[in-house]
């Protein structure tokens, strides 16, 4: 067993009973961050790794690219409940948005990857995804004389496996989403969001969501177990994948609620369809409460305001 990811599992546990506690009694005490207005990312790298992103040669069958799965002009992923692979093969989890990744603890629904590097190399080899082995995409690359002048520019030592993923983690790092109203707000425009965004706010604050939502990313930040409060069905087992340990099962990494309202459906198996479904299934499995209908509204307006603004870097 990874001694650090149980470590992580407990120390998420404690805290989100610790934030709840927080959040209800500190006065003006903001438990989410704006975003960075301006990123930080070697560019020629980033440059490089965009090309990469969008290309399909990095799929054995040169149909699939990671651009495929994240489209980032509509949210970062790809609206479906199981995204397709080469051969029209269908996966078995729900696509996460890759945008404002840089901000996420670890990757992916059980936190397998510790690093953007980790992450873009596992799509590239899994055989369900893009299904290729990364000494034969080295191959690929270098018989283009395009992208040896493009690695040579980037890395002294040019194409290799360790650049390609670290190339698409640069460009990753670009990939933000900062200036949402909600982020105005925080930065003192207090009409950036109306009257009813900001009771949303409140409600997402005392009713308990932002004891897991929290952060720069309203999320990644830490493992939580779904179904915490009441159980709830899941033939994925998160954590548990990982380290088999029964006490691990369930766990996931909380995702952002970035741009939320784009990356339907929602959880690790796209069990919900919309936002409000979400919402109902959070507060019942979560927090073992009842929302009314207004209160799911509000809380609904208020994760609007955390859609902000894309910009692609220019190649």
């Amino acid at each position: 067993m990874d001694l650090n990811l149980n470590q992580e599992k407990h120390f998420a546990l404690r805290n989100s009973l610790l934030f709840i506690i927080v959040s209800t009694l500190a006065v003006g005490k903001e438990l989410i961050t704006p975003i960075p207005l301006q990123p930080v990312y070697n560019l020629e790298k980033a440059k490089l790794g965009k090309k990469l992103f969008f290309e399909t040669r990095l799929s054995k069958d040169n149909t699939i690219s990671c651009g495929t799965c994240h489209n980032l002009y509509d949210g970062g992923d790809d609206n479906l409940k199981f995204s397709f692979g080469i051969n029209g093969q269908k996966g078995s989890l729900n696509s996460p948005t890759v945008l404002n990744s840089v901000y996420n603890f670890r990757q992916f629904w059980n936190g397998r990857a510790r690093t953007l590097q980790e992450q873009a190399k596992e799509p590239i080899e899994n055989p369900v995804e893009m299904g290729y082995d990364l000494t034969e995409v080295v191959k690929v690359l270098k018989k283009d004389s395009n992208y040896e002048k493009y690695f040579s520019k980037a890395y002294s030592n040019g194409v290799t496996e360790d650049n390609i993923v670290d190339a698409i983690a640069e460009f990753e790092k670009t990939l933000i989403t900062p200036n949402s109203p909600f982020d105005k707000y925080l930065r003192g425009e207090k009409k950036a969001i109306t009257e009813d965004e900001k009771q949303g706010y409140l409600l997402f604050n005392t009713k308990g969501c932002i004891s897991c939502h929290n952060g720069v990313n309203v999320g990644g930040t830490l493992y939580s177990k779904l179904g915490m409060i009441n159980n709830t069905d899941s033939r994925y087992k998160g954590l548990f994948e990982l380290t088999n340990d029964k006490e691990d099962e369930y766990f996931f990494k909380v995702p952002t609620l970035r741009n939320i309202e784009k990356t339907a459906p929602y959880f690790h198996d796209g069990r919900a369809e919309t936002l409000e479904e979400a919402v109902n299934i959070m507060a019942d499995k979560q927090l073992g409460i009842h929302l009314s209908k207004k209160e799911v509204k509000q809380i609904i307006e208020f994760l609007h305001t955390l859609s902000g603004e894309l910009t692609i870097i220019d190649e």
